[in-house]
C-alpha cells in the first residue's frame, strides 16, 4: 500500500509540475498582484473539485463510450509523453498551457482562477487522464481509491503553497532552474508514459483469441 502510495505521489508531482506552473501564475496575475492569494486559493479549489468529479465518474464514462481501459491506457500514455516532451524541451504548447487565443481572452478576464489557471493549467489533459488511469488500475478497491484522490489532493495542496509563495520562489530558482527541474520531471514522466502504453498493449494481446 506505502508503495503504490508512492508511486500516485511521484505520477502527481510530475503530472502537476508546482514548479514548472510558477511562470505561468505569475504571468496571469501580473495584473492582479493583490489579488493573486485569493487568486491561487481559488484556482486550486476548483482544480480539486474538477479532479474528484472526474476520479469518481471517468471510469463510469469510459464504460458508457465502449473505451477499454487498455485503450485509455494507450491513449493516455501517448498524451503524457506529447506532455513529457514539451517538459524535456522547455515548451508551452496547448498541453500543457493556453493558447495563444486563449491568453488573450485571459487577459481580458476580471478572474483568471477558474480559467485558465484551474482548467486547463492545474486539472488539465493530462491531470484528467492519470486520475483515470489510477482509479482504474484499482478498480474495485475503494482503500486504493481512496489514497489516490487523498494523495492528489495533497500534491494541490503543494500546487496552493507553490502559489502562494511564488513571486520569493521565482527570485530564488529563476528561470533557468525552474526549467532544468522541469526537464528532469520530463524525463521521468516520458518513461512513466511509455509504461502505460506497454501495460495497455500487454492488456490488449493478452485479450487477444488465441490460436
Amino acid at each position: 500500500m506505502l508503495e503504490f502510495a508512492a508511486t500516485v505521489l511521484v505520477t502527481f508531482l510530475l503530472i502537476f509540475d508546482p514548479i514548472g506552473l510558477l511562470p505561468l501564475f505569475v504571468a496571469l496575475t501580473h495584473h492582479q498582484r493583490k489579488e493573486r492569494r485569493r487568486i491561487a486559493t481559488r484556482s486550486i479549489a476548483v482544480a480539486a473539485v474538477t479532479l474528484v468529479v472526474v476520479a469518481l465518474v471517468g471510469h463510469l464514462v469510459l464504460r458508457l463510450l465502449g473505451i477499454g481501459l487498455p485503450a485509455f491506457r494507450i491513449a493516455g500514455g501517448l498524451l503524457l509523453l506529447l506532455l513529457s516532451i514539451d517538459m524535456v524541451f522547455a515548451r508551452h504548447s496547448g498541453i500543457r498551457s493556453t493558447t495563444a487565443a486563449e491568453t488573450e481572452e485571459a487577459e481580458d478576464s476580471t478572474d483568471v482562477a477558474i480559467f485558465p489557471l484551474a482548467i486547463p493549467l492545474v486539472a488539465g489533459p493530462g491531470a484528467m487522464t492519470s486520475i483515470i488511469l489510477l482509479m482504474g488500475r484499482v478498480d474495485g478497491d475503494f482503500i486504493l481509491q481512496a489514497i489516490v484522490v487523498a494523495v492528489m489532493l495533497f500534491v494541490l495542496g503543494l500546487c496552493l503553497v507553490v502559489f502562494l509563495f511564488a513571486i520569493p520562489l521565482m527570485e530564488q530558482l529563476g528561470v533557468t532552474g525552474i526549467n532544468v527541474v522541469g526537464r528532469v520531471f520530463g524525463i521521468v514522466l516520458a518513461a512513466l508514459a511509455v509504461q502505460y502504453v506497454i501495460d495497455g498493449m500487454t492488456d490488449v494481446l493478452a485479450s487477444l483469441p488465441r490460436r
